[in-house]
């Protein structure tokens, strides 16, 4: 599916688009079904140590790994995809239909950012489901469920300064409808033509600092693709229901820009003009994030200087 010249001139005005059913069923099911399988393989492996008593093995997708978090909660550390770096996400992540989209925004030479996350958003009553867990067990899932309530910000602060002047593009992707119930995201349009990256003390825009405009809620299906100017603000709200919000967001950009985090792999997702750079080594990317991780965590990357800074012009692109 190619965006059409009404959605393009929706992303330009205000910041963002919602493409809806641009993914088919098929689109998603191999990240669906490789998460399963994933969290199928470790539960066992724990319900073999002892550390869990029920498999859990009846629940659906939406809600067995909530489920399994009220007794442990150690797999949950490593579902965000540059961990547990499933087939399924690597081959999502140059999936045709998003390129197609994609294109109509960054044009035919695309790669794909390493600011990219998998996203399971707890159910914000988990700890009332668990009343056996220890403190410990307890800490930690207060910590998950209040992680996935992001707070209202841009995408241009988690990048080096570096990448400022250019244009990269957030794909929002819910692998389940996302609903206000599940906390679906809220957005302010508009902003991304004042070309500034707002700051508070820490990550995140206060309400004092927010910049003025309406709250645009988007429930979205499994299957609607969001694209979003990084300079957007955005949040997410907790998730009232007892199911888990599965969510991808990735980054894409043109090829030769830097990413603002270019420590972490990189890889030409399109090239029309020359095909032969298409990066499609499965085991090589694994390879490339075990090393780039262990030479520097996720938790020590460098970060951006906080304070407001008035970014260079984000170039024109088509």
């Amino acid at each position: 599916m190619h965006m059409t010249p009404d959605q393009r001139k929706h992303y330009d005005e205000h910041g963002y688009v919602v493409v809806e059913r641009a993914l088919a069923p098929a689109d998603l099911a191999p990240v669906i079904h490789g998460y399963e399988d994933f969290i199928d393989v470790q539960v066992r492996r724990l319900y073999q140590t002892g550390a869990l008593t029920q498999l859990h093995a009846g629940e659906p997708f939406e809600r067995r790994l909530a489920r399994i978090c009220e007794q442990d909660v150690s797999i949950y550390s490593q579902i965000d995809l540059m961990y547990c770096r499933l087939l399924g996400i690597f081959e999502f992540l140059r999936n045709d239909r998003l390129l197609d989209l994609l294109e109509g925004i960054i044009g035919p030479e695309i790669i794909c950012s390493p600011i990219q996350h998998a996203r399971a958003k707890l159910p914000a009553g988990l700890l009332q489901n668990a009343p056996q867990a220890d403190d410990s067990t307890r800490a930690q899932i207060h910590a998950m469920v209040a992680e996935n309530v992001a707070p209202w910000h841009q995408d241009a602060q988690v990048h080096l300064e570096v990448a400022d002047p250019h244009e990269i593009v957030t794909v929002w992707v819910p692998l389940v409808d996302a609903t206000p119930e599940n906390g679906c995201l809220q957005l302010i349009p508009g902003v991304h033509r004042q070309q500034t990256v707002y700051w508070s003390e820490g990550f995140g825009v206060s309400e004092q600092r927010l910049p003025p405009g309406d709250v645009v809620t988007l429930p979205m299906r499994a299957g609607d693709v969001l694209l979003m100017d990084k300079l957007i603000p955005h949040r997410s709200t907790p998730n009232q229901t007892d199911d888990i919000r599965w969510s991808l967001d990735l980054r894409y950009q043109r090829t030769g820009t830097p990413t603002g985090r270019d420590d972490y792999p990189v890889f030409v997702a399109r090239s029309r003009a020359r095909r032969e750079t298409e990066f499609t080594d499965y085991d090589q990317w694994c390879r490339d994030w075990e090393r780039a991780l262990a030479a520097i965590p996720l938790p020590q990357r460098p970060r951006r200087q906080d304070g407001q800074t008035e970014p260079r012009r984000v170039e024109t692109l088509l």
